[in-house]
């Protein structure tokens, strides 16, 4: 029985050795990890960014930059690729000879080893086939999200410092990234209802009112329209849960979440079946409207995600931006525990700058909090001082312009 099993704990998920080929600024690299916590530190451009990036896409997406595939591939010599490819002995490596980028990670978990692999062709060949590929143990995946069956990887990047303050969309987006952790139909059900939304929009933008084809769209968008609503109400049920669990009084106040929306409103008031009939009514009576708006009216893609900052009963908006950043990282830690509970294994965390603009209070009550969590967390900064507090409980490496050594 592992010491995990042991204390009551949740088994971690630990990457213990991460290879690229070019990717972002890194021609080639292979770096062996220890569990726990792994500190990366360099100036502003050296690449940390882009190693938590390399990690963050062994989870269905593109990525915590959301960045175009074509942008992750480092411009190469090709004379230099086919010798480093002669090294780099990932099957995604092998495949990707005629360029692209690489990643690759060989996992520890509750489930023993696991190797996965993902990367990309030739830009050309990409444009062509629209995806990249995945590999686990040797074997092409059919999805990106057979990913979830191994690993769950959740992020906290500077550009997310805006999320309350800034458009519903990324609200949203950043709600569904933390259903999808905890429940990996989620991306597919979202890709379909996109998909068929923008075909509706698609066939009214163009006049096409052909009733039954409209008819048969408007179906699919409500029946999936819904699933995606309720997955997202029950997601909130469990974080809510979830924070009431916590402790009073932490560096990290706790958040009261709702989500806005008609459609929303009426999850749990109602059976399903007859939620589904409303919104394909709505859709139906709708269509001249939306046609004139260029864009659908009704449905999940309308709704937004609501914090408030409980002790201050304040909208986390109106809150000053240390008090959002302390909020969004309450959040973030109390899904990662949930995400342990729920799928079996904790969550990998990919905290980018995290440290920066938290007082040493803040900064030490976070390393506890990760601590007690038990998973393995990467995170960045410019200063090894700012991390002080973990020397000899984490790795420190130092990045530099495409290097990663271990820190003096």
């Amino acid at each position: 029985m592992s010491e995990t099993e042991r204390d009551g704990r949740t088994p971690p998920v630990d990457i213990r050795r991460l290879s690229l080929t070019d990717f972002r600024n890194y021609a080639s690299l292979s770096l062996d990890l220890e569990p726990g916590a792994v500190v990366l530190t360099g100036e502003n451009g050296a690449g940390k960014t882009n190693l938590l990036e390399a990690v963050s896409l062994f989870s269905p997406g593109r990525g915590l930059r959301r960045a175009p595939y074509a942008e992750m591939a480092r411009e190469r010599d090709f004379h230099a690729d086919k010798a480093r490819e002669r090294d780099f002995h990932s099957d995604t490596a092998r495949e990707r000879a005629g360029g692209g980028f690489a990643v690759h990670a060989r996992l520890e978990g509750p489930f023993g080893e696991c190797e996965i692999g993902t990367g990309t062709l030739a830009s050309g060949q990409d444009e062509a086939d629209g995806s990249r590929r995945v590999r686990i143990n040797g074997a092409s995946a059919k999805s990106a999200e057979e990913m979830l069956e191994w690993l769950r990887v959740v992020w906290l990047t500077p550009s997310m410092d805006g999320l309350f303050t800034g458009p519903a969309g990324d609200r949203r987006r950043f709600l569904d990234r933390l259903v999808l952790a905890i429940d990996p139909a989620h991306g597919r059900r979202t890709l379909d209802y996109e998909r068929a939304m923008r075909g509706r929009n698609r066939l009214l933008s163009e006049g096409r009112m052909d009733e039954s084809w409209l008819g048969a769209i408007e179906l699919q968008m409500a029946e999936t329209g819904v699933a995606i609503a309720a997955a997202r109400g029950e997601l909130l049920r469990l974080a809510t849960a979830m924070i009431e669990r916590l402790p009073e009084g932490s560096a990290f106040p706790k958040a009261d979440l709702a989500i806005a929306g008609t459609l929303e409103e009426q999850i749990g008031q109602r059976p399903a079946v007859e939620i589904e009939e409303w919104l394909r009514g709505e859709l139906a009576a709708g269509r001249m409207r939306d046609r004139a708006a260029g864009r659908t009216l009704d449905g999940p893609q309308r709704a937004d995600f609501l914090v408030r900052h409980r002790p201050k009963d304040m909208p986390a908006a109106l809150c000053s931006t240390g008090e959002q950043k302390a909020l969004l990282v309450g959040i973030v830690l109390a899904h990662a525990r949930l995400t342990g509970e729920m799928a079996g294994m904790t969550p990998i965390l990919l905290l980018d700058e995290i440290a920066a603009h938290f007082d040493q209070h803040r900064r030490a009550a976070l390393f506890d909090i990760l601590e007690d969590l038990g998973c393995q967390v990467f995170m960045t900064g410019t200063e090894p001082a700012l991390f002080s507090a973990l020397k000899g409980k984490a790795q420190f490496l130092t990045v530099s312009s495409g290097t990663v050594s271990e820190t003096a």
